[in-house]
């Protein structure tokens, strides 16, 4: 087995560090109460390769494999948490583009999503179909040479700043083979938006979007009719396991300045450093955050090679978030009183690694998952 990275994944991930030393992370605690993405900040991670860098050169990609897309979110997530996740919705999100979408909608909209200009979100959930998400009532009929939508999308990752989601409406029957999936430009007739105030995750946002009478073209139609949730459902493979990555390093780096914060601080005359009750915690997280983080990479390479990783993926969703926001709230007691407020970003790393319990999928519905692929292991196993 090989664990190292080669000189371009090296050379990458020397670019997305020294970019998220330098912009983001001196500027984190602040920009949380904009509660907005920067732009500015957007297109400069464009203009360094930082964003759909999986994607294909066709469309302005650099056609890097998963592996390499994990590192770029790592170093990212170290400085900002909410700037990682717009690599995460540009692989995820353009990806799908890339397989589902006709050439001309593609070629229109993925060079900007790579370029920076556009935000692109994915809009699944609904009011009363979060985990159930094969379920959804929002509805999309067929009127001419277009499609008309109408419905409610909630708890949506960058609702109110995205230019164009990948919104999700019955098209058919009852389930998810009467489900379809569409690209809608979020500057439509009939299309309004609002945004969460929650506890974290303020600069990506979270909200709903409101579609009455929305009017798109036939050819915004991604993939075949009816069969948008199968396909496009096999994406959240690469999502979760990037998320988890997300969280690992934004507690990592939680550590990193913990160690540094225990090395100086001073108590009965010695660093706390000297006291097991204080580095015994952090070289447990340090345990806990390199299993995770080979899980997370074992999964990449596993989709790198084509090979099943579900199960994997889902462990990746469930497991790293929990222990990332345990490890971030250790951190934040061995700061005292500095960690409870702002003195340290702490507090606010802990708030955003929170959502992401939530978001994509809760870990209950991860378990069912690697439940079910392992019950349907040992039943195949069994009738053999």
């Amino acid at each position: 087995m090989d664990f190292s990275f080669t000189e371009e994944q090296n050379a990458i991930r020397d670019t997305a560090q020294r970019f998220s030393r330098d912009k983001l992370l001196p500027f984190y605690q602040e920009r949380e109460k904009t509660a907005t993405i920067d732009r500015k900040v957007v297109k400069e991670m464009a203009d360094l390769g930082l964003i759909g860098v999986e994607l294909p050169e066709e469309f302005g990609g650099l056609g890097q494999d998963c592996v390499t897309c994990g590192v770029i979110v790592e170093e990212m997530a170290k400085g900002d948490f909410n700037y990682a996740y717009i690599q995460i919705m540009a692989g995820l999100n353009g990806s799908i583009l890339c397989k589902q979408a006709q050439h001309e909608v593609a070629m229109e909209w993925i060079p900007k999503i790579i370029s920076g200009e556009s935000l692109i979100s994915i809009a699944l959930t609904e009011p009363g179909h979060g985990s159930d998400a094969a379920n959804i009532v929002v509805s999309a009929k067929k009127d001419g040479d277009s499609w008309v939508l109408n419905g409610e999308k909630t708890s949506i990752s960058i609702a109110d700043q995205s230019d164009v989601a990948i919104i999700f409406a019955r098209t058919g029957g009852p389930g998810a083979r009467g489900i379809s999936a569409f690209l809608v430009p979020m500057d439509l007739p009939g299309i309004t938006r609002n945004h969460f105030n929650c506890m974290g995750n303020k600069i990506i946002g979270r909200g709903s979007i409101f579609m009455d009478n929305v009017r798109i073209p036939e050819n915004h139609l991604l993939g075949k009719e009816n069969e948008g949730f199968v396909t496009v459902m096999q994406g959240f493979d690469y999502s979760r396991v990037l998320l988890g990555l997300q969280c690992l390093s934004t507690a990592q780096q939680s550590v990193n300045e913990t160690w540094e914060f225990i090395a100086q601080r001073e108590a009965f005359g010695r660093p706390i450093a000297k006291f097991q009750g204080v580095s015994f915690p952090l070289a447990e997280a340090e345990t806990m955050l390199e299993a995770a983080r080979t899980l997370c990479y074992k999964t990449l390479w596993l989709r790198d090679q084509g090979l099943p990783h579900t199960k994997e993926a889902a462990m990746c969703k469930w497991w790293p978030p929990k222990i990332a926001h345990e490890i971030i709230h250790q951190c934040l007691l061995t700061h005292g009183h500095g960690g409870y407020d702002d003195s340290y970003p702490h507090n606010q790393r802990m708030r955003d690694v929170l959502g992401i319990h939530i978001g994509d999928g809760t870990a209950q519905i991860q378990k069912m998952v690697i439940a079910r692929e392992v019950a349907g292991r040992v039943t195949v196993s069994h009738a053999d």
